[in-house]
Order: structure tokens, then C-alpha cells, then sequence
């Protein structure tokens, strides 16, 4: 099979995870001349704990403020980032960033971008947490229907000599 990698999705959340999951998406795209969406989600639990709690207060958030103000601060975040450290590579990314459910954000924007590849952290969390919810990562591991390369802390998963 030899199917060309065109375009690369490369999801950041701004952990420590974020710059490694940027060079493994360049480094694939090196080697294929491909296109970087670098992608970020804002989470739609956030959005909602917001609008319970925004009656009790005073001075109420207006949300569609609020969301607008995190998408700025967020692609000014990625612009940041890119600029920083990848600046001889900007010319071949672009940039987005949604509010929603990341996984199913992930999953739609794979369709609607026309996706062949996505890079994304496989960050660990407690045991009880990942057993009740899951990661957004598995959740897009187990339905992606592309590929998915996982960027992990090579420190936290040492081999047994």
C-alpha cells in the first residue's frame, strides 16, 4: 500500500507534551512535503461548569465573551509557540482552534479536514479516572479511522533491563 500522507493533525493542549507532539508532526512532514493543522480544543465541560455557575455570580461571564477571549488567547498561544520554536516551518501550518468535546472535535475535524495523519499525546492520568472516563486520546485511538501516532515521555515508560 503506498498511501500519501497530505495533510497531518497535530492536537495541542498546551501540556508539556505539546512542543514533542510538534516535532514529531514536522519531522513526518519533512519526510512527505506535507501540510500541519495544528489543532486545539476548548473543552466543552469548561463551557458548562461556566454557564452553571455564572447566574450565582454578580457580575456574570458573558460566554460567547468568554469563548471568543479563549480562542484569542489560544492561537495567540499557538502563534507563540510556533514562532518560538518552529519558525522555519510556520510556512507549512496552519491553525485552529474549537470549543467542544475534544475527542469528538478530534474525530469530526479528521472528516471535514480531510485528515491522513494524526499526532496527539497519549498523556498518562490516574487509573480511576481513565477507568470511569477514558482519554480523549483512547477515544480517538479506538475510532480514527486514520492513523494515530502517539507522542509519549520516553522517561515514563523505561524498559526492564
Amino acid at each position: 500500500m503506498n498511501k500519501k500522507i497530505n495533510k497531518i493533525l497535530a492536537c495541542v493542549d498546551f501540556s508539556e507534551y505539546s512542543l514533542a507532539v510538534l516535532e514529531y508532526a514536522i519531522e513526518l512532514s519533512n519526510t512527505s512535503h506535507t501540510h500541519i493543522l495544528v489543532y486545539n480544543v476548548i473543552n466543552q465541560r469548561d463551557i458548562n461548569l461556566l454557564e452553571t455557575v455564572s447566574p450565582y455570580v454578580p457580575d456574570k461571564v458573558d460566554l460567547e465573551t468568554y469563548i471568543r477571549d479563549m480562542k484569542k488567547e489560544r492561537v495567540g498561544k499557538i502563534r507563540t509557540m510556533l514562532k518560538e520554536y518552529f519558525f522555519e516551518n510556520k510556512s507549512d501550518m496552519n491553525f485552529k482552534v474549537d470549543v467542544g468535546i475534544p475527542s469528538e472535535a478530534i474525530l469530526k475535524i479528521i472528516e471535514t479536514q480531510e485528515i491522513d495523519l494524526v499526532v496527539m499525546a497519549n498523556k498518562g492520568r490516574g487509573n480511576i479516572s481513565r477507568f470511569l472516563f477514558g482519554s480523549s486520546a483512547e477515544k480517538v485511538f479506538r475510532h480514527s479511522p486514520v492513523p494515530v501516532v502517539s507522542v509519549r515521555k520516553p522517561e515514563n515508560f523505561k524498559r526492564e533491563k
